[in-house]
This record gives structure tokens, sequence and C-alpha cells, in this order.
């Protein structure tokens, strides 16, 4: 893997469900408008492949990384936690920590709801900045294009407005790209839609 491409690529640690999928597709596209190459778990569905050895493949495969624990709360169905987003938190940081000089190069963002939730369950991280969003798109969006200008040092990064207006004029026309694809928005697979973001700007 060439060092340009670890230096575009940028791990999507987030939630996949439906209630999250409007902050999913905003993040998605405000890493594109960055220049910048968005990878997660979704993007290649390979039963011959793990889930944990498609995620340490990920990662190594990316300078950044956003990770969105937001949903690390109680199951309704069984009462348990679902701690995904923080154990893959926890393995970029370790590939960070003890990789080689490429992987030490590696930046992060971590997300929740609420600036100080997380002490609650993950309170090894206190001391580091946690961005909140509120589950709200237009503030994940600023939030994410703000740590992105900072931490690629990329000056023409547009600021968090001009992006969400762009993003808010790329939501009417989505409908009219599904359709030339024979499909609806909401039936668009991660590769698709981020193909979708890509071919639109």
């Amino acid at each position: 893997m060439s060092a340009s491409r670890y230096g575009r690529g940028v791990f999507l640690n987030c939630p996949f469900d439906a209630a999250y999928r409007p902050l999913f597709e905003a993040l998605v596209f405000t890493v594109y408008h960055a220049d910048l190459a968005p990878r997660c778990a979704l993007e290649v569905d390979d039963s011959a492949e793990s889930r944990l050895e498609k995620i340490f493949r990920l990662i190594g495969q990316c300078r950044y990384g956003i990770h969105d624990i937001s949903r690390a709360t109680l199951d309704v169905a069984t009462g348990l936690p679902r701690f995904n987003m923080p154990l893959e938190l926890g393995i970029f940081l370790g590939c960070k920590r003890f990789g080689n000089a490429l992987q030490s190069r590696k930046r992060c963002l971590i997300l929740d709801r609420e600036p100080y939730r997380y002490r609650t369950f993950l309170s090894d991280i206190s001391g580091q900045d946690i961005h909140a969003h509120g589950d709200d798109s237009r503030t994940l969006v600023s939030e994410v294009r703000a740590w992105l200008r900072t931490a690629t040092g990329k000056p023409d990064i547009p600021g968090g407005e001009q992006i969400w207006t762009r993003y808010c004029v790329f939501r009417e026309d989505l409908p009219k790209i599904a359709e030339k694809m024979k499909m609806r928005p909401e039936e668009l697979t991660f590769a698709e839609y981020a193909r979708a973001v890509h071919d639109w700007m």
C-alpha cells in the first residue's frame, strides 16, 4: 500500500443501524468533501474473511480514524451493551501505539452524543478530546470538518456551513442519482452511496 493512499484513508467506526444512517451519510459526504477516502467494514462483503480481520486490515490502511461511541448503550432486546465501537477504537489506538513508523502517525476523532457521557462506560479515555454531535447531522458535519482541517493541515477544506449547504443540495439530487442506478436511495449500499457522492462532487 502506498503512503499516499494510507494518508488519504479515513476509517469510519460508527453504527450502521437505520437510526444512525442520516449521520453516517453526512459523515461520508464530509470526508469526501475534504478530498479524503472514507473506509468502513461495509465496503466489502466477503464471508471468507472474518469481521475482525477485516477491521484489522482497514485500520492498517488508514492514517485517520473517526470513532463514534454514541451507540454504546444497553440493547433493548438483550439488556446488554454493544461495545463494537469502543473495541475498534481500542484497536486503532493500539495500532498507533505499537505499530511501525507509518502507523504511529495515526490521528483520530472520538465522537459521542454528549460531551462527558463516555466517562460512565469508557473512563480510560478521560483526558482525550471528545466531540459531541447531539445526534444532529449538521453538528456532526461541523465537528468532523473542524477536526479534519486540524488533523490533515489541509488549508482548502471549506467551512462546516458551506459543506452542509452542499450536502443539502446533494440530498435533493440523490433520488435522481439513485433512479439512474435503478434503485431507491435507501437501497444503496455503502459502496454505491460512496460512489454517488464521489461522482456528484
